[in-house]
Parts: C-alpha cells; structure tokens; sequence
C-alpha cells in the first residue's frame, strides 16, 4: 500500500445525512487516512440509500487511487452538486474502497456521524 495512505474498519455505526434525510448507516464503514488530511468514511454502496445520488459528469483523479466518479445527492429542497464520490476501479494498493461512497461532510447540507 501507499506509505501514506491507510485504511482500516470505521469502528462502530456511521450514519450520513444530507437535507433532513437518513442516506445511510453501516457498520462496516471504513476510515481512509491519507497523509495530513482529516480521515475519509468511506460508507458500502449496499449500506446507501443510491436512489438519492444521481452521477455527474465530474471526475477527478489521484495518483494513489486511481479515477473517482462524483455524485450529486438530490434531497426534498435541493441538489447538491458533487456531494460524494466513489472510486469504481481504484488502484490495486486501495481496493477496499471499491463499491464504497464517500461525502463531503461540510457540517450543514451533509453529516457524517458515529452514533
């Protein structure tokens, strides 16, 4: 694996939110570390409520990870654009990311929390 990137079990239950709304709990989230950057929960597609995320023509691409795909999360009132992301072919030294879905927690349209 990259030196400065590390993955390991979100211990406990993980619940994200956006708009009001329940979009997922799981307790088989993972935390992704990377460098001095504050850890990532990565939440399982099968633990996400999918039908709130629509993808967007946005991708970016890191050379630890590989390509990310962006999704906009349509809540009652709004949408926010590019709220979450998720490496559907990640580099070999990451892929327990694959099939997971991670969100821009900014504290007030999307929160990630352990309950």
């Amino acid at each position: 694996m990259v030196e400065h990137i590390k993955i390991r079990k979100a211990e406990g239950t993980w619940v994200v939110r956006a708009g009001g709304a329940v979009l997922g709990e799981s307790v088989n989230a993972l935390e992704l570390s990377e460098g001095e950057m504050s850890p990532v929960i990565y939440f399982p597609r099968e633990d996400i409520a999918m039908a709130f995320l629509e993808a967007s023509d946005q991708v970016s691409h890191s050379p630890h990870k590989g390509d990310a795909r962006f999704y906009s999360i349509h809540t009652k009132s709004r949408e926010l654009k590019n709220a979450a992301w998720s490496y559907e072919a990640p580099l070999d030294v990451v892929q327990r990311i694959k099939d997971h879905v991670a969100f821009y927690a900014d504290g007030g349209d999307v929160a990630i929390e352990r309950v």
